[in-house]
């Protein structure tokens, strides 16, 4: 069978994906079918192929075969001139996901501070851990 230069297929994708970009937002605007929707009914076949997944330990082989070099090209390459402007358009939504923890951190009564060291103090910390996991959970209390 024979295979185009893998270097020519490269460039050819790089070139059409960057052409393709008003395609890119023409689908995300108006799709085939609501993404919420679609994603809720995948979630069957979500779970079988994570299982598969860790089953097989694809995880960890996809991290070892990529190695660190590849995954800092990438966040030079990419992430840096991405962060600040996601960062930004992410305001809103990270505000909003961060309130209820917010509230539940401002009504979580503290037992008192002990002096340092003073294992008793761990109470505290488990004060917040619950109240986080509560919040987590949907729980107010």
């Amino acid at each position: 069978m024979e295979v185009r230069d893998t270097g020519r297929s490269a460039e050819k994708f790089a070139r059409m994906a960057a052409a393709a970009s008003p395609d890119y937002e023409a689908g995300v605007r108006q799709p085939r079918r609501d993404w919420a929707q679609a994603t809720a009914a995948a979630e069957s076949a979500y779970q079988q192929g994570v299982q598969a997944a860790v089953a097989k330990q694809r995880f960890s082989k996809g991290v070892a075969k990529a190695g660190t070099a590849k995954f800092q090209r990438g966040a030079l390459e990419k992430g840096v001139a991405r962060f600040g402007a996601g960062a930004a358009a992410a305001q809103q939504d990270w505000a909003s996901g961060f309130e209820p923890y917010a509230n539940a951190l401002r009504s979580t009564q503290l037992p008192p501070r002990k002096a340092r060291r003073d294992p008793s103090n761990l109470a505290r910390v488990a004060a917040v851990v619950q109240a986080m996991i509560r919040t987590a959970d949907g729980q107010t209390r």
